[in-house]
């Protein structure tokens, strides 16, 4: 498994890459954007994540890794492409995965292994083999009811299980779970992962590896809306609702997450939603808790609105409302999927308040914000009649923030 193709050059794909062309495998990462595909090539990142960039620049130093529009042969092929939903419905959206195997299915040969990374609903997997097959008759494919026969290809889903800020660090350390179409495709994936994994590659069948990266971010997701839903409860209370959770959490057997504006990311926001898509009256306690952190995004823009009309009470006819923080969690850049995106762009359709902007891991707003102003954090600090902390990075925790002024605090700073 000395040569390796990587389809999707983002968050997941290119540290992925990177790190098989670290340990050895000559990789080409294959992706659709050519500023990406240029900026890889120079040595450098499009993203923002600690201590990529060197390993990055070092594997293509040394030949080891290249970035391109087009795919070439390899003897394994990974598929790091984004799967989100359409739709009220939530209806999974796979057409990446269907445009990467019609890429792909030309260059198979006797022997590939074709791994599936893309966090994707149950069966997901045997679509792609489906499509593959479609692609190329003259091939035999792995049957997922048929775990002992051989085929042509080796077939298998290796969900990514990492968290931003800390890839590097968790690609080799964490366990992987390897979910073969049979058993022979499972043993040729481990040997894929087997080049820097150092942590234990967990054999299955790839639905249930698909369910289980599934279940593992709907049980975050369910513990978050817990603590959010307990935020909301406690401000009808008047409980500070950080004081709540820390004395809750001395309970030996009692561990509430912190609550924040809602959940974001590519895959808590996200993955529920695949499980209640296809099992809607059995998803119960799923939908509730994706319910309730969809809604929660919703609730801060009302403690928003509800301290400027205060101000306007008071006199002031345009407040200048501070937003903190645009990324889904602490100190990245990576907009999706993120509620303080969402509440942004609800504050900014407001003609009556001036809003402004602050995400200091970014050097410009994403397309759906462009009519706001990205602006320093000294300077919106300064101006600010009413500041609403959306997201806990590192530079906020650094300020001793005015409290004689309206601050909405959805991520328990002050």
């Amino acid at each position: 498994m000395k040569n390796i193709c990587v389809f999707g050059l983002g968050y997941i794909g290119l540290p992925t890459a990177a790190m098989f062309a670290h340990h050895g495998a000559n990789v080409i990462g294959v992706d659709v954007n050519p500023h990406a595909v240029e900026t890889i090539n120079q040595g450098k990142i499009h993203i923002v994540e600690p201590g990529l960039e060197a390993i990055v620049k070092q594997a293509v130093d040394n030949g080891k890794l290249k970035a391109s529009l087009t795919p070439v042969h390899s003897d394994a092929y990974l598929i790091a492409v984004p799967t989100p939903f359409k739709g009220d419905d939530h209806e999974p959206d796979l057409s990446y995965i269907h445009a990467v195997s019609k890429a792909l299915a030309p260059l198979l040969e006797k022997g590939d292994v074709v791994i599936l990374e893309s966090t994707s609903p149950v069966g997901a997997t045997e679509k792609m083999v489906e499509w593959l097959a479609e692609e190329r008759p003259d091939l035999t494919f792995p049957k997922y009811h048929e775990p002992e026969n051989e085929a042509d290809i080796f077939v298998a889903y290796c969900p990514e299980r990492v968290l931003p800020g800390k890839v590097v660090e968790e690609l080799i350390s964490n366990d992987r779970i390897i979910g073969g179409m049979t058993k022979e495709s499972t043993e040729k994936a481990q040997e894929v992962y087997r080049i820097f994994v150092e942590g234990d590659l967990l054999a299955t069948n790839s639905r249930t590896a698909e369910m289980a990266k599934l279940t593992e971010n709907a049980s975050r997701d369910v513990s978050i809306a817990f603590a959010n839903e307990l935020s909301i409860i406690s401000d009808k209370l008047d409980i500070n609702v950080w004081e709540l959770i820390e004395l809750a959490n001395h309970h030996p057997r009692v561990n509430i997450l912190q609550p924040g504006a809602g959940v974001g990311g590519h895959c808590i926001a996200v993955d529920p939603w695949f499980i209640v898509n296809k099992n809607p009256d059995e998803a119960k306690i799923i939908r509730t808790a994706r319910e309730i952190n969809d809604y929660k995004p919703n609730w801060v823009i009302g403690k928003i609105k509800g301290e400027v009309d205060k101000l306007k009470k008071q006199g002031i006819d345009k407040p200048t409302v501070a937003l903190l923080g645009l990324a889904f969690k602490p100190d990245i850049d990576d907009l999706r999927e993120s509620p303080a995106v969402n509440i942004a762009r609800e504050m900014l359709d407001i003609e009556s308040v001036e809003v402004l902007l602050v995400e200091p891991n970014i050097n410009k707003l994403p397309q759906s914000l462009t009519a706001g102003n990205l602006v320093e954090l000294d300077s919106a600090l300064e101006k600010a009649d009413i500041i609403a902390i959306l997201v806990g990075h590192e530079q906020f925790r650094q300020i001793e923030f005015d409290t004689t002024r309206a601050i909405i605090d959805a991520v328990g700073i002050v």
